[in-house]
């Protein structure tokens, strides 16, 4: 598991939120846009993003950036519940 404080702390030092979402086998997020950027790091379980013509499957820890005005898409792709930190550059 990743250290919820310590990303949250340096989410916090480079201007983003920080909060923790978990989502059940089977969730899919579709089609959102914010219009800041945000940041997704998976804590636990196995996430799939989709957005600007590309699909990841990021690591436990790697964290990505969602440029503001992009279209993403969030899914849970694992048998179990995942855990993922989110957070949106302050304005």
């Amino acid at each position: 598991m990743v250290d919820f404080a310590k990303v949250k702390a340096d989410w916090a030092a480079r201007g983003f939120s920080c909060d923790l979402w978990t989502d059940p086998p089977g969730q899919v997020w579709a089609d959102f846009v914010h219009d800041v950027d945000e940041l997704v790091m998976l804590d636990e379980g196995e996430l799939e993003l989709s957005f600007g013509g590309r699909t990841l499957r990021p690591r436990p820890g790697e964290e990505i950036l969602i440029p503001a005005g992009a279209a993403h898409t969030v899914r849970n792709v694992g048998a179990v519940t995942n855990r993922w930190f989110y957070g949106y550059r302050r304005r």
